[in-house]
């Protein structure tokens, strides 16, 4: 199934879902790495990553957005809570926010460090500030806070995950999944 209809998300909503979900995952690894490296070779090429990556995730939060706006979206069980129902709106929407926040706040601290960059050897990332050691600096410490966010509203999307599939049984998350069982 490509699209998404009532019951469950189409095949390209949970492609994306999982590929970010591994890039997010592995975006992380690469910061926390690169923060905590010492300066060296190494150090530059775990950075030379997480931007790379980040440019990446950026490009797919923008199609999955598009995707996500062109399709119906599967209804919430019938007996959730409107509290619930609301926070899982919310937090959808965070979601995608720090998705393009996070990436846009990097691109900010490269650029304000004037430091040149390709997407992967290839793609040269335009300057989207004028070189500025306090706007870095300050960027720096929004794209931390913003990971600090993120952590915390991941860390929730999974539990609530869990919660639905384990405590209320529902299909929440068996509609994601990958294979749904009929």
């Amino acid at each position: 199934m490509l699209r998404n209809d009532a019951d469950s998300w189409g095949a390209p909503a949970k492609l994306f879902h999982w590929v970010m979900a591994v890039l997010i995952g592995a975006q992380i690894a690469l910061g926390l790495m690169a923060a905590a490296w010492r300066l060296s070779p190494a150090k530059i090429e775990l950075f030379f990553w997480h931007k790379s990556t980040g440019m990446l995730i950026l490009l797919l939060a923008a199609l999955r957005i598009v995707w996500r706006l062109t399709n119906p979206t599967p209804a919430l069980p019938s007996g959730m809570p409107a509290w619930e129902r609301a926070a899982a709106r919310s937090s959808h929407l965070l979601l995608y926010l720090l998705m393009a926040a996070l990436p846009i706040s990097g691109w900010i601290v490269n650029s304000a460090s004037n430091i040149p960059f390709r997407i992967f050897w290839l793609v040269p990332l335009p300057a989207i500030v004028a070189p500025d050691k306090a706007v870095a600096d300050l960027a720096a410490r929004v794209h931390g806070g913003l990971f600090v966010l993120l952590a915390l509203v991941l860390a929730a999307h999974v539990a609530a995950a869990l919660r639905h599939h384990i405590v209320k049984r529902n299909n929440v998350l068996a509609r994601m999944l990958p294979r749904r069982a009929p």
